[in-house]
């Protein structure tokens, strides 16, 4: 939050309600707390503790998870009081004010606790349920995606953009997998489809950051299905303010889809499930 803001939040009288703060304060917390978060996860390189499992036996939490959320929620709580929270480790909790916030403390926790270098914390911001602003940290890189509505993406303060490409033979497609086995079925049949029209696939174990990698052009583009919202709010936002086409879970579909605008049409087609190709609505 800017000085100005803080200034008139703190100088509010019962006359008249203090404003909510503006996307680009909301960016600049964002960004500031997944930065100190990412200093608290980066402290367990290589000694993470499994604190015990979730959805499935390979759906991992650890300590670290835990820690980082409360620190997290500590935070946001100094700096924009009356928020409500989403999290991934802890319970929803509804504030007072407009502003949300939605927190995936360590994403990548499969690869935090196999100490592989893809690990991200995740922080979103919204007003009235609308996301406006978000950032990413890279915990073992340092770097620290964000964005706010209307105003663009950034790498560590520097603007940046994604790939433009219209051949999807060229592209670079990032993906992740579901942690149920029925499911990863599916998941394979689609790549069958899809790795023979593209360079190349890559899976990270992050998608937050495998959004911010498409919103830069490390990738020409990310595609997974069954995220949770704070998987994706912080970074498919970045991506779309650096100019990636951007399809987000709806009714009958759980798809995000992010890429370079070339070739979106042709990837989304590529990656329908068959089940899919008839949503209410279509002929």
């Amino acid at each position: 939050m800017t000085a100005a803001s803080n200034d008139a939040r703190m100088a509010g009288s019962n006359d008249a309600e203090v404003a909510d703060p503006s996307p680009v304060d909301l960016e600049t917390i964002a960004r500031e707390v997944a930065a100190l978060a990412a200093g608290l996860v980066r402290e367990s390189v290589g000694r993470a503790t499994v604190a015990g499992t979730k959805s499935t036996v390979t759906d991992l939490v650890t300590e670290t998870d835990v820690a980082a959320e409360k620190l997290i929620r500590q935070e946001l709580e100094q700096r924009c009081p009356g928020s409500s929270v989403i999290g991934e480790e802890l319970a929803d909790t509804d504030g007072t004010s407009g502003v949300g916030w939605i927190v995936d403390p360590v994403d990548g926790t499969v690869n935090f606790a196999y100490d592989l270098p893809v690990v991200s914390v995740s922080i979103a911001a919204t007003l009235d349920g609308v996301v406006v602003a978000g950032a990413v940290a890279d915990v073992l890189r340092g770097e620290v995606f964000s964005a706010a509505g209307g105003r663009g993406a950034r790498r560590n303060g520097e603007t940046i953009g994604a790939r433009a490409i219209d051949e999807i033979t060229l592209a670079l497609i990032l993906t992740g997998f579901s942690y149920d086995s029925a499911k990863r079925a599916a998941e394979a049949e689609v790549l069958t489809r899809v790795l023979p029209a593209c360079r190349d696939i890559r899976c990270m174990g992050s998608a937050a950051l495998n959004l911010c990698w498409v919103a830069c052009g490390r990738g020409d583009a990310f595609f997974e299905r069954g995220l949770n919202v704070y998987d994706y709010a912080a970074g498919a936002l970045i991506a779309a303010e650096a100019g990636a086409r951007t399809a987000l879970p709806g009714p009958g579909d759980d798809l995000v889809l992010v890429s370079a605008p070339g070739i979106h049409d042709e990837l989304e087609a590529l990656v329908a499930h068959a089940e899919l190709d008839q949503r209410p609505g279509q002929a």
